[in-house]
């Protein structure tokens, strides 16, 4: 940062932004510009057709959704590949959900702000027996995915447990999964809203996150796990897509 010299005739500061604050900064026909270029290279959908900031052409599932991404690059490292320790409880179970062509399931989460993107899954409640029966609820009510054969690849120390009323240090696992069913689309019980489903492949995934290196690491382990444990393709480069309303059947 020390290297950007500013022409000062023309500029007088400059600030580095995520997406919804970048907004805030702008007129709103630079902004939406602004957002399309930066979903359209996350999505992978090649060039966007606009006029006055507006797509004239069909709308890629980002923009339709108002996609954000929060940049954490150091959220979740580092990744622990051990067992979790006895003394620290499982909190959150979130797994790296894969179709048979190699790509994974992205929920999103309507918001005022935009919907922010996460892996399927969520908290650990007292009701479920496992972590794993975590995910399979979470999973079936957030996406109406059916999931078999998860496998943890590790976690995440959380060292004051602030989003659950802090109740100090805990574990995040992170996993992976097969995807066996994705059913119609319905609203989620525990927020009352819609979540949206996209499908994107593990790399897309991990800058949908905004994890940095940390998620594309991650995101490499989840993919090797995938092709070796099931043998499932590695996902080529494609345009992220939406999950119909009516779902996808999977061979």
């Amino acid at each position: 940062m020390e290297a950007i010299r500013l022409p000062l005739q023309e500029l007088s500061e400059y600030a580095f932004l995520e997406t919804r604050d970048a907004i805030r900064r702008l007129r709103p026909v630079d902004g939406q510009i602004m957002l399309a270029a930066y979903r359209a290279r996350l999505g992978n959908t090649a060039t966007a057709h606009l006029a006055d900031g507006r797509h004239i052409l069909d709308v890629p599932a980002l923009d339709r959704h108002d996609v954000h991404v929060r940049h954490r690059p150091l959220w979740d490292s580092p990744l622990h590949r051990r067992p979790v320790p006895e003394r620290l409880p499982v909190r959150q179970a979130w797994a790296w959900c894969f179709i048979p062509d190699g790509r994974v399931v992205v929920v999103a989460d309507p918001g005022p702000r935009g919907a922010l993107p996460m892996l399927p899954g969520g908290t650990v409640e007292s009701t479920d027996t496992t972590p794993e029966d975590t995910l399979r609820r979470e999973a079936a009510e957030e996406a109406r995915l059916t999931l078999t054969d998860p496998v943890r690849l590790g976690w995440v120390l959380d060292k004051t447990g602030e989003v659950y009323g802090g109740v100090g240090p805990n574990a995040r696992l992170r996993l992976a999964a097969r995807v066996t069913a994705i059913g119609p689309a319905a609203v989620d019980p525990a927020t009352g809203r819609p979540f949206a489903r996209l499908l994107a492949t593990p790399a897309q995934t991990a800058a949908l996150l905004g994890w940095g290196s940390p998620g594309t690491r991650q995101a490499q382990l989840a993919a090797d796990t995938a092709r070796e444990r099931w043998g499932l393709p590695t996902a080529r480069a494609t345009a992220i897509e939406e999950i119909p309303v009516e779902g996808v059947r999977l061979s």
